[in-house]
């Protein structure tokens, strides 16, 4: 039996920047467009954390029911330790999702947008898809074009749009950094499982691609990202601020390209995590301190 301190590790807390990330910069676009809310942000943030949360618990027990777990390194896994049975990790998955929808749902009427609850609908749906489901197309090397939509575009452009009702440039250069960001992160993730995925018929992009392009594909993901908000620094001249993030990539990147044991690759993904919380606050601090002095 899990105790409540497995559980939480089971929600895997290091991936939560990738969730918050998109909130910050969303709600910076909002104020710079003039309509930050507060209460509508931090509605927009429980709905990212729980949909982060369940889709852990949702991968856990997807992977744990295939085997794909069975020899993994890194966090724990609560189906595959049998630590917990696959009901009761399908059930916290539900758990979760139900109240992001709750959360998603109050969002909606502060917003009256009420066709976004199409769009809260479709991120439930894609959430458990990930692994979830007969063909789940995180099996397909599909994972990271979900995590680039999902915790890039439709998080970052959905908080900025339940805000401001409008989305801008900053905007949309933000979700799409802080989606590279994310890929990165999925990516670092996948390389480390390439053996038992490959093994559990697992088609991740990492296994499509193979370990030294997918290596150098995550080192490319993070310089990309840093390098677009460049295109807007004549408007936002205090944007710039993201290139601080230049040295805490270096390491990260170094344990990529030359880290040939799987554990040694466990580090970057807290890293990569840390560079995009740390990539939001830069860049919705770029995008403030803009307005702020214009």
């Amino acid at each position: 039996m899990a105790t409540a301190a497995q559980w939480l590790e089971g929600a895997r807390p290091r991936t939560l920047p990738m969730a918050i990330a998109p909130v910050i910069i969303g709600s910076a676009a909002a104020y710079d467009l003039g309509a930050f809310h507060p209460v509508r942000a931090a509605l927009a943030a429980i709905v990212a954390i729980l949909l982060q949360v369940g889709v852990n618990y949702a991968n856990d027990y997807s992977d744990g029911i295939r085997g794909t777990d069975d020899n993994r390194v890194g966090p724990l896994r609560l189906t595959g330790s049998r630590l917990a049975t696959p009901k009761q990790v399908k059930y916290a998955a539900f758990v979760c999702f139900g109240a992001a929808m709750v959360a998603g749902f109050a969002l909606v009427i502060l917003a009256s947008s009420w066709y976004l609850i199409l769009v809260g609908f479709g991120c439930v749906a894609a959430a458990w898809g990930y692994t979830g489901g007969k063909n789940p197309y995180g099996y397909l090397g599909l994972g990271d074009v979900f995590v680039f939509v999902f915790f890039g575009l439709v998080a970052t452009l959905g908080t900025t749009y339940t805000q401001a009702l409008e989305i801008n440039t900053a905007a949309v250069l933000g979700a799409v950094g802080t989606g590279l960001i994310a890929m990165a992160l999925l990516m670092a993730n996948n390389v480390r499982d390439i053996p038992t995925d490959r093994e559990a018929g697992k088609r991740t992009l990492a296994v499509r691609l193979g370990d030294g392009p997918a290596r150098i594909s995550y080192v490319m993901m993070l310089a990309l990202a840093l390098l677009l908000p460049l295109l807007i620094a004549g408007s936002y001249p205090w944007i710039l601020l993201v290139l601080l993030l230049v040295p805490a990539c270096i390491m990260p990147c170094w344990l990529m390209l030359t880290g040939k044991k799987r554990g040694s690759l466990i580090p970057v993904l807290k890293q990569t995590g840390l560079i995009n919380l740390g990539f939001s606050v830069l860049y919705a601090a770029g995008l403030v301190i803009t307005r702020l002095l214009a």
